[in-house]
This record gives C-alpha cells, sequence and structure tokens, in this order.
C-alpha cells in the first residue's frame, strides 16, 4: 500500500464532494462533519477509524470501498450497496443513521451494532448477522431471508418481520412485543 495517496488526522467539515470527489485513496483517522457524499463515487477508497458525523452518503457508490473500524452517527446512508463494498475486515458502528432501501446482502456483520437507526426496506438475506445488536432500530419492510441472526439482539427493535423457518435464529433475543413479527406467516393475533 506505499503507493496509495493517504491523509492521516484530518478534520473535514461541512464539506461538499459533490464538486470535487476525495483525492486520496486512504484516509485514516479522519472525521468528516456535516459534508455532502450523496452520490458520490467512493469506490475502491479506504476509510479506516474514521468518523462521519451528520453526513449525507445516500446513493454514494461503495463498491470496493473498504470501512475499517469506521463510525456513522446521525448520517443519511440511504441506498447504499454494501454488498459491494469491501468486506474484508469490515467493521462499522451505525448511530442514529437512516439505512433505509441500504443491501447488506450476503454481508459477514458479526457482532455490529445498529442503534436507533432506520432500517426500512433494507436487505439482510443471506448476510451473517450472529450478535448483531439491533437497539431501537426500525426495520420495517425489512428482508431477512436465509440470514443468521444467532445470538442477534432484537429486544428494543421494531417493526421486524420474519420467518423463523426461513432463518437461523438459535439463541436470538426477542422482546415479548416484537413476537407477532415472527408469528405473521400464521396469521396469528398477538394482543
Amino acid at each position: 500500500m506505499s503507493d496509495i495517496s493517504s491523509v492521516e488526522g484530518t478534520e473535514f467539515q461541512n464539506d461538499n464532494f459533490n464538486y470535487g470527489g476525495l483525492e486520496a485513496t486512504e484516509y485514516e483517522n479522519c472525521n468528516f462533519e456535516n459534508c455532502n457524499f450523496s452520490g458520490v463515487n467512493l469506490s475502491e477508497i479506504w476509510f479506516i477509524d474514521c468518523i462521519f458525523d451528520n453526513c449525507d452518503l445516500t446513493n454514494a457508490k461503495i463498491v470496493d470501498t473498504s470501512f475499517r473500524g469506521v463510525e456513522f452517527q446521525g448520517c443519511k446512508m440511504m441506498g447504499l450497496q454494501f454488498d459491494t463494498c469491501n468486506t474484508l475486515l469490515f467493521d462499522a458502528l451505525f448511530r442514529k443513521c437512516q439505512l433505509n432501501l441500504c443491501s447488506f446482502y450476503q454481508c459477514k456483520l458479526k457482532k455490529f451494532h445498529f442503534i436507533n437507526c432506520s432500517l426500512i426496506e433494507s436487505d439482510f438475506s443471506e448476510a451473517d448477522l450472529t450478535e448483531v445488536n439491533f437497539n431501537y432500530c426500525d426495520q420495517t419492510s425489512g428482508t431477512f431471508e436465509n440470514t443468521t441472526l444467532e445470538k442477534a439482539d432484537f429486544t428494543t427493535a421494531q417493526n421486524y418481520v420474519f420467518d423463523p423457518d426461513k432463518n437461523s435464529i438459535k439463541v436470538a433475543k426477542f422482546s415479548k412485543a416484537g413476537l407477532s413479527g415472527l408469528l405473521e406467516k400464521h396469521q396469528i393475533v398477538v394482543k
């Protein structure tokens, strides 16, 4: 990686990358605050130990993009195709983010944390979500099919609906209020 241009320890605030894009191919220990990446091509860029705070990444292109030790806080990230990013050492934390219409198809997200996020119509088909924590997340119309959800925590998650027979849910945690989302295929009414 010695031939890769890199930026380390830099603060970016209120930048609109629609007008110039990112120049380097690796960003380490950088903070991006109130930046606009909407529709920007971030393909093949490495983000290592970076923080994205209140940024708009809606429909950004993330083909072979690396996210390692990255925190997303209060970000608008709608329509991202995480299944196209570099999954080797993929590690991120999502807090208060809008992740509607995102694809996590076949992603390995073991022990990830989604905290107070909107995951409406997001696709987790065939993903490995072992020990994932969905704290206070809205999962309306989300897709879970052939998904590994072992030891996942849905106790405070809302509006999830999926078939336990089509997913691996061994030792997953659910609240009593959320059980109706697991029984919907049976057309059982839980009160």
